[in-house]
């Protein structure tokens, strides 16, 4: 594995040179965006939680990693992982095991980024948060709207529309530089808009290295009656990866901090969405296709397999927009293809115990070939009583179909047919079969306007069908019958305006699947959470303040004895899952020249296992960001992260008999200069 400099430096020069020279551009024009459904605050309307990080909070942000971002919405914590890994949670504990990303939705203009079924737990990564339109969170389930894993909720991130030429470039700590371009042109009718970006560090730890770079180009015209938005992401990741270092407190470990384990880790990843979105009145048509492919070292593992993995999809969501006296919301449906396939090889034997030697065996572990087809129709509607008071209610029917091709032997046996000892091998390959699963969800509540304030009150179902890897890259003692869809019951509370919300909630989960301290996949599992969130933002003169926050007890609703002797008793605090969430930041900005952010997150102590044997402490971190406009082309930021130099873990774990933690990084500064051309 190598960071594709090359591919680093050609993006940049391009972007150079288009932002540079626009060839036959007339004029830049104003920003026209023909959206339709691409918000989700467009689609939840008030009533229900989302959180939103704009154009102008991302400018000033500039993340290195989107856990930067969307730490500043109410019941969020992207948890931080090596390079651009990182793990979701939205309502929820941070989740892990094959089918844990089934639990959030990710999209790009309202379209998920990958097909149901297929997920990975690090597709943030892949869209262009860094200069997106808006980041939009929807909290809680958003089944009976957007569908299949979107049981917690949804990220949908919306694709730039550039309105100047422009140019970034910043550098900072461990050897990290960032350049961005934009470009806006209008041409005729049409007007285009293209983003690239491109970021390269050394990483702070040994061997943890990256390069990725991202574009995203739109196109807009009017072809008769029709609005026309054309889109166009692609995202590529070159990743030298930072392992778990080990030992109790050992990201506080001076000497152990700053090493890498796994040092030959890696993880290489690319990915390309296009989409074109049609509006004419009330109908909108948005065809799309994608592709992904990733390989990386299952550092995490006990004998460090290789997973390949790659997809092929397609699809076309049809909406039509209902505007009555009384009536309102919208109808709609979705169809999606997809061609899939997973190779799983680890190349040297196992280390470590005996039963780990011998139920991990060196050699081919999966191999298969998976088509998918979905079909989906639902409504979401408003019923007004009278000027201030609304019903609400939202239904979603989906099918989904697996068609899984079997290319190793059948069993769990080494790849030559040999058994395995202590029981049969860790993994477990079912022959090729078909599956399917009809899944409805469906929302009802109520709104009542209070002045500039809203009020509502929700009851919500969700549903996730099994993960393609929860059904076919299963384990010793498990089989597909055993797995059915997870399910979500939740109820709302909330009351909210233009400046500050608070939501209360309570959720039970069904069918839920976890991996315990020993990496077994527990099945069947129950879970339920109650809560409160909250988010404030108000200004007094030249200053301005943010506060979001949450409080929320998640814990395990069932008794159970895992596989190799973890207890995991009704009422455990879910690991992983902190009860205080918190965000806090003070602006100041006298004039039109400068600015000034600091920026303080909270994060509550936690257990490490199912068992709540281990827990983790928690910490603060404290960021400053700032910046100067010189005149009306040249602005130059500065960011200060960990500001305190705080010894912290961006994740802490505790698996196979040991405490492990991906450590965060020390202070680190950043300067850079934006030029207007």
């Amino acid at each position: 594995m190598h960071i594709n400099r090359n591919l680093v430096v050609a993006l940049s020069v391009a972007g150079l040179v288009l932002i540079s020279h626009p060839a036959g551009a007339e004029a830049l024009v104003e920003e026209v965006i023909v959206q339709g459904d691409a918000s989700l605050r467009t689609r939840l309307g008030t009533a229900g939680s989302v959180g939103v990080v704009d154009d102008a909070a991302l400018a000033e942000i500039r993340p290195n990693h989107i856990h930067e971002s969307l730490v500043r919405i109410p019941g969020v914590w992207i948890s931080r992982g090596s390079g651009a890994e990182h793990l979701t949670a939205i309502r929820s504990a941070v989740l892990t095991g094959a089918g844990a990303c089934g639990e959030f939705l990710f999209l790009e203009d309202a379209i998920p980024i990958r097909p149901v079924g297929f997920c990975n737990i690090n597709n943030l990564f892949e869209v262009n948060s860094e200069q997106a339109s808006a980041i939009e969170v929807w909290r809680g389930p958003a089944s009976a709207v957007l569908g299949g894993n979107a049981l917690h909720g949804a990220i949908n991130v919306l694709t730039p529309n550039p309105t100047t030429n422009r140019v970034s470039l910043e550098g900072g700590s461990n050897g990290y530089y960032q350049i961005r371009g934009e470009l806006a042109g209008e041409f005729g009718d049409h007007t285009v808009g293209l983003s690239l970006h491109g970021s390269e560090s050394d990483g702070y730890r040994d061997a943890t290295g990256y390069g990725q770079q991202k574009m995203s180009f739109v196109h807009q015209t009017n072809l008769g009656a029709w609005q026309v938005r054309n889109t166009l992401n692609a995202s590529n990741l070159n990743q030298e990866t930072g392992a778990f270092v080990r030992g109790f407190e050992a990201y506080d470990d001076g000497d152990l901090k700053d090493t890498n384990p796994s040092p030959e880790a890696y993880r290489d990843a690319w990915s390309v969405r296009a989409a074109s979105h049609w509006q004419n009145g009330a109908w909108q048509v948005s065809p799309y296709l994608r592709r992904s492919r990733m390989v990386f070292l299952q550092h995490f593992l006990p004998g460090q397999p290789t997973e390949t993995n790659e997809q092929t999809s397609g699809g076309v969501m049809a909406t039509f927009n209902l505007e009555g006296e009384r009536l309102s919301g919208v109808a709609g449906g979705q169809l999606e293809f997809m061609q899939g396939s997973l190779k799983e090889f680890q190349e040297a034997p196992t280390t470590g115990s005996a039963f780990l030697v011998a139920t991990r065996p060196q050699g081919l572990h999966y191999d298969y070939d998976v088509d998918s087809r979905m079909a989906a129709a639902y409504y979401d509607v408003r019923w007004a009583f009278d000027d201030g008071t609304r019903l609400l209610h939202s239904l979603r029917v989906e099918r989904l179909e697996y068609d899984y091709d079997n290319n190793h032997l059948i069993g769990n046996t080494r790849d030559d047919g040999t058994t395995c000892g202590f029981g049969g091998c860790l993994y477990t390959r079912p022959a090729s079969r078909d599956d399917d699963f009809t899944e409805v969800a469906g929302r009802l509540g109520i709104e009542h306007d209070f002045g500039d304030s809203t009020g509502y009150l929700m009851f919500a179902t969700g549903f996730r069908p099994p993960q393609i890897t929860e059904l076919y890259r299963l384990q010793n003692g498990q089989s597909v019958p055993d797995i059915e869809s997870e399910r979500l019951l939740s109820f709302e509370a909330g009351l909210k305006d233009d400046h500050w919300s608070v939501a209360v909630f309570s959720e039970r989960t069904e069918h839920f699947i976890l991996r315990d301290a020993d990496g077994f996949n527990v099945s069947d599992a129950k879970t339920k959470a109650i809560g409160v969130e909250f988010a404030l933002e108000w200004g007094i003169d030249d200053h301005s303040f943010g506060l979001a926050g949450t409080y929320a007890v998640h814990e395990y609703d069932f008794d159970r004895m895992a596989a190799l002797g973890e207890v995991i008793e009704n009422g455990n605090m879910i690991d992983s899952a902190p009860r205080w969430i918190g965000n806090a930041r003070w602006r100041y900005q006298p004039g039109e020249a400068w600015y000034s952010e600091v920026e303080i997150n909270y994060l509550a102590k936690y257990y490490l296992n199912a068992a709540n044997t281990a827990e983790y402490d928690g910490h603060f971190v404290v960021n400053w960001r700032g910046g100067y406009q010189i005149n009306d082309r040249v602005h130059v930021f500065a960011r200060v992260i960990n500001l305190l130099d705080e010894r912290y873990a961006d994740r802490a774990d505790f698996a196979f008999g040991s405490y492990r933690y991906f450590p965060a990084m020390p202070i680190q500064g950043y300067l850079g200069v934006s030029l207007t051309l």
